[in-house]
């Protein structure tokens, strides 16, 4: 499973950083920053999810008011949102 996460969309409402500690608050720039990511693209991050975390990770994408993470599972299908 991989998450991918839109910086530049994220408006800075850090309900994903309560539901998954891969996500910090950036305070200084009003948005959450992906641990461990690859910037794949300008402000887009990628990273695998661990397996013991899909679960956190899925309410993570889940919780975004601005659908500012995507999460796909094993065969690159969108599963969130």
């Amino acid at each position: 499973m991989k998450i991918e996460y839109d910086r530049e969309t994220c408006i800075g409402i850090f309900q994903c950083v309560d539901e998954w500690d891969a996500f910090e608050k950036n305070l200084d720039a009003g948005k959450a920053d992906l641990l461990d990511a690859e910037e794949v693209d300008e402000q887009v991050f990628v990273r695998e999810v661990p397996e013991d975390a899909e679960f956190d990770a899925e309410f993570a994408a889940r919780v975004c008011p601005v659908d500012a993470i995507t999460l796909y599972d094993d065969d690159g299908e969108q599963l969130v949102p």
